[in-house]
């Protein structure tokens, strides 16, 4: 199985742990000229966040780690400890592993406690959340790992159709381990699902036993792994039907993360996609980071047609009305849910005219922290937020911000860097 170093060093509070959730099932083999297709398109957006944004992150990085620090007496969680020795346990006891990781970044919520473990483990590593990442970014990657001579696939669990097919995926990697014992019908597997927090272990479980029930034409009482993006929600591992003939089941597990923090990178990006909780570093920071990759690529130009500037039109909700007319409107009902369309649609247009009309080099960190510190003022009256507190309103802000990019109501995006050309 494919181990990638992180340069791990210190220990991880438990409690920053970061909860729960989402897969579109591709192939996983591509033809090469696709594929380097795609690999062009992938450096060049990572060779963007690496110019603009690789110092925001470590700046993000390097404050979570001096608060890690200052919190190194702290003891690990006791449930954190014993959830990792009970799935430590059962690895070797289970017929495929289920490694969940985050599509936007594949290598960084790698699981560390498979490592552990000999080849001889069958494993399918399922990039989940794929619609936050993008189709094409993911195949990149599968081809990475298929090169590596590692099963994986892209995924998005609230896709019936998807689930479908990954539960196909795992049926037809059962049927290999069964070898002579295909006429059996006693046949019971078991498959463990395995990863960091907030991969959407609990959502896939759901998805599958769902499925896999309806296909197998079981019948009695569905089953429900709990789902929250709150830490500590998975306390016990479940277990869950997802196939017949032969049986087969599928264990939930709590979210477990290494003892040791993450080298600075790594550390930015668990933050970024809530891996880690938002606490040991402000959500206006966090925000900052964000904003310094999205400025750094060119997903706002498909926004273009929302700006209001030529023709002092708004397009909100599929219909189109003067600024005059709307702000009338706002005075009399202002939006106070910031993932309502008409507020998307705002926030997305304030982003495309605030770096469409930068005329400094943001490459420059000055440059780029002016832009983000316009972007936030205007994104304060994007989110109808009150000036009251400018701390409170820059907090409030943030948080709605983030809420966005991680359901992928701000585009598409993939943070890590492949470690080399696919050949």
């Amino acid at each position: 199985m494919l181990s990638h170093t992180h340069g791990l060093e210190e220990r991880i509070p438990d409690h920053m742990l970061k909860g729960h959730d989402h897969l579109s099932i591709i192939p996983h083999h591509l033809g090469n000229w696709n594929a380097f297709e795609n690999q062009v398109l992938l450096n060049k957006r990572c060779l963007n966040l690496g110019m603009a944004a690789t110092r925001w992150g470590r700046r993000i990085g390097t404050a979570a780690k001096e608060e890690l620090r200052s919190k190194k007496g702290a003891r690990r969680d006791s449930l954190m400890a014993a959830a990792s020795r009970a799935i430590a346990e059962r690895i070797p006891l289970a017929d495929l592993a289920v490694e969940v990781r985050d599509a936007r970044i594949p290598l960084s919520s790698e699981c560390e406690i498979l490592r552990n473990y000999p080849p001889s483990l069958k494993q399918i590593i399922a990039l989940n959340k794929m619609d936050l990442a993008g189709t094409s970014a993911v195949k990149v990657w599968m081809e990475y790992f298929r090169e590596r001579n590692c099963i994986s696939c892209g995924v998005n669990a609230h896709n019936k159709e998807n689930i479908k097919q990954l539960l196909s995926l795992i049926q037809r990697q059962v049927s290999e381990l069964r070898g002579a014992d295909q006429c059996d019908n006693n046949y019971t597997a078991t498959v463990m699902l395995i990863g960091i927090p907030n991969v959407g272990k609990s959502a896939l479980a759901n998805a599958l036993h769902q499925v896999g029930r309806i296909s197998a034409a079981e019948k009695g009482k569905l089953k429900h792994a709990t789902v929250s993006p709150e830490p500590g929600e998975t306390k016990d591992i479940r277990s869950f039907k997802i196939g017949s003939h032969p049986n087969i089941y599928v264990l939930d597990t709590p979210a477990i993360l290494s003892p040791k923090v993450p080298n600075v990178d790594v550390l930015s990006k668990l933050i970024l996609t809530g891996a880690i909780g938002d606490f040991l570093v402000r959500r206006k920071e966090v925000a900052q980071y964000f904003l310094a990759i999205h400025n750094s690529c060119e997903q706002y130009k498909k926004w273009a047609k929302l700006s209001a500037k030529d023709n002092d039109r708004l397009f909100l909700n599929g219909t189109t009305e003067t600024s005059s007319g709307l702000h009338m409107k706002q005075r009399n009902q202002i939006p106070t849910d910031h993932t309502q369309d008409c507020i998307v649609q705002g926030v997305r247009r304030t982003l495309f005219e605030t770096i469409s009309s930068s005329e400094g080099d943001i490459r420059c960190e000055d440059e780029m922290e002016a832009l983000i510190a316009r972007q936030f003022s205007a994104l304060r009256e994007a989110f109808h937020v009150s000036i009251e507190c400018e701390e409170d309103a820059h907090d409030k802000v943030a948080g709605k911000l983030l809420n966005l990019y991680r359901t992928g109501r701000l585009g598409h995006y993939i943070l890590d860097h492949l470690p080399r050309n696919i050949q």
